[in-house]
């Protein structure tokens, strides 16, 4: 996906704002990102530094508004009953685990974010967070720490493994 991606605009856009847009969306987010400037030879500093300012933008938006979205849509969506119910069941369970576990929470969603897999990462951190009823102000340290361990890691795989096995 990331090489299509790559392929598409390589050609109109500089490497390091393709970078920079691949790691503005979802899914892709800074893990393409790298991906795609390990495959585009940006050093691997600068490429870090793109990617995790790029992956940070959208998350005090969708922490700030997202809330509001499905608020908007459980009443006025062609999809009111499935919004509302995931609004309603994001604050119930977000109630009892804050109540229960008031400092694992922030860490679950540290480490939801920091492990690079699909399916996790800033924007679905974000999501949860809102969506738990979390305070946005301490949501934005575990999501901007997990969003730095991410980019750690997957440094490690596509500029420091490749280079240790000569690919």
């Amino acid at each position: 996906m990331v090489q299509s991606v790559i392929d598409t605009l390589k050609h109109v856009l500089s490497p390091e704002i393709i970078i920079f847009i691949i790691s503005l969306l979802p899914i892709l987010e800074l893990r393409g990102g790298l991906i795609a400037a390990s495959l585009l030879g940006v050093p691997w500093l600068k490429a870090s530094i793109i990617c995790v300012i790029a992956n940070f933008i959208p998350i005090p938006f969708i922490i700030l508004f997202i809330e509001k979205i499905l608020d908007y849509l459980s009443v006025k969506g062609p999809i009111k009953k499935f919004a509302k119910a995931i609004t309603e069941k994001g604050r119930r369970k977000g109630k009892e685990l804050t109540e229960k576990y008031p400092n694992s929470v922030l860490i679950g969603i540290y480490l939801f974010v920091a492990i690079p897999l699909p399916g996790t990462g800033a924007w679905t951190g974000a999501l949860i967070a809102a969506l738990l009823g979390l305070p946005p102000k301490k949501c934005i340290l575990p999501i901007g720490l997990g969003i730095l361990t991410a980019c750690c890691i997957m440094l490690s795989l596509t500029y420091l493994l490749p280079g240790v096995f000569g690919f």
